[in-house]
């Protein structure tokens, strides 16, 4: 029997396909306008496809010898600062999901507390460099690592675990510690690679955090470098300043910025999927 096809899926198909489109084409435009040459980028001639296709932009941007080093700032703070965000947060989580854990309900509440209220931008300075970690990886690891909705998400999501689970680990001779290191976090796959997909692409995007605690170039992540080209309207490559097409230059740096992050959802979608539902069912 063929399946009737009612007028539902018809307005949902429309609407996701529009929506689809919305949110593909500002990216296709870029990609193509990125890959052109600079005559048919002046006249306005880009639409869908690349013409002139050429590669220039990217090898002048690519080129500057500003971007090796904040590519490899940036990258250090991603993984630095995610591995640090997703023990702390884990554990902090798995801890207040704990209730005979000692004033776990008051921690819970001062741990929502923040989600609304906070000390503000100058306390946070003071503090920081009160620590002497201004100008250093941990002025770009520490801010950030722990976010208040993924420690409330993940505590929902160890709070459904069977207790049994863990009961058999202390049986076994476990410490809390044990029960969870050796059985809580191979169970909770789905959940760091959600949590951890966060915290990096929050982290790769960080553009405030460097801003306010950076002061040496060298240690300059990708996001300001490519603010100061955008902002230059020029890259320095081997031959000097070479002038370039202003909408062209800021594309070009949008792809260059975007894609590395991107290729790693394909990595982590069978877990994303998953652990997308995290803390989703109560019980």
């Amino acid at each position: 029997m063929r399946k009737k096809i009612s007028l539902f899926q018809i307005v949902n198909f429309i609407l996701l396909t529009g929506l689809v489109f919305s949110t593909l084409y500002p990216f296709i435009y870029m990609a193509a306008v990125s890959l052109s040459s600079n005559n048919y980028v002046i006249r306005g001639e880009i639409t869908w496809f690349p013409k002139g296709l050429t590669l220039e932009v990217y090898k002048l941007v690519l080129n500057d010898p500003r971007i090796l080093q904040s590519y490899i700032n940036t990258i250090l703070y991603v993984i630095v600062g995610t591995t640090i965000a997703l023990l702390i947060t884990s554990m902090g989580a798995y801890a207040i999901s704990k209730k005979e854990m000692a004033f776990s309900k008051s921690l819970t509440f001062m741990i929502i507390f923040t989600m609304f209220f906070s000390g503000g931008l100058i306390p946070t300075f003071l503090v920081l460099k009160s620590y002497g970690i201004m100008d250093s990886i941990w002025a770009m690891t520490l801010p950030g690592a722990v976010s208040t909705w993924n420690l409330l998400v993940m505590r929902t999501f160890y709070a459904n675990i069977p207790t049994e689970v863990e009961e058999s680990g202390r049986m076994d001779g476990l410490t809390d510690l044990g029960i969870f290191f050796r059985i809580v976090m191979p169970l909770s796959k789905a959940a760091f690679a959600t949590i951890g997909m966060f915290y990096a692409v929050s982290l790769w995007n960080n553009f405030m955090l460097p801003l306010l605690y950076l002061r040496d170039a060298d240690l300059f992540p990708l996001q300001i470098i490519l603010r100061n080209i955008v902002l230059a309207g020029q890259v320095t490559s081997l031959g000097g300043d070479v002038e370039i097409v202003d909408e062209s230059l800021k594309y070009t740096v949008i792809m260059v910025s975007t894609v590395p992050i991107l290729l790693v959802y394909p990595f982590l979608q069978k877990y994303f999927v998953q652990g997308a539902m995290i803390g989703a069912v109560k019980g």
